[in-house]
């Protein structure tokens, strides 16, 4: 029997007996879906306020998913002529640019989040390929690290969502 404060709607709760890739997929989907909910309903300027030293901000956060999501997914397991993989990505691709909108960042971020899932679903599991930096590295190993990074986004989504309107909560 289902704890009575644990929605027996999310995800992971629904895949909790699934198979390996259910889970998997479930927990990245909640993650993904949890940044989003953080964002929305934010003015773009307070979206993209700096609260912090680093360029970090919601917008900002939703910007560099985006590109964590092309890199991990496409540019490895399914390149198209000309795509490099990016290695020094981190502070450029918090940067927001003018006409960057929560709107405009929220939708290239869910549509870079379908074409992860689009790509990931043509390969098993044990999949491996070329990483410039690892060598090789399975889906499965880039699923994980996509949960391990996407999650800890999500929290620096939720403090910086707090210190904008004092919204909090998990999900």
């Amino acid at each position: 029997m289902a704890h009575p404060t644990i929605d027996p709607t999310l995800g992971p709760v629904l895949a909790r007996t699934g198979g390996e890739r259910a889970i998997l997929d479930a927990f990245l989907d909640f993650h993904r879906s949890t940044v989003l909910r953080k964002v929305r309903g934010l003015t773009d300027a307070d979206a993209s306020r700096r609260l912090v030293p680093s360029l970090t901000t919601l917008a900002g956060l939703l910007k560099h998913l985006t590109v964590v999501e092309g890199n991990w997914f496409r540019r490895l397991f399914a390149p198209e002529p000309g795509d490099v993989y990016l290695t020094s990505q981190a502070d450029a691709s918090f940067a927001l640019r003018p006409g960057d909108t929560v709107e405009t960042l929220a939708a290239a971020y869910e549509a870079a989040c379908d074409e992860s899932r689009r790509v990931a679903a043509r390969f098993d599991l044990d999949h491996v390929v070329p990483h410039p930096q690892l060598g090789e590295v399975s889906l499965r190993w880039v699923l994980v690290h996509l949960i391990e990074e996407t999650a800890r986004h999500a929290g620096h989504a939720d403090i910086l969502r707090e210190l904008t309107d004092g919204e909090t909560g998990a999900i």
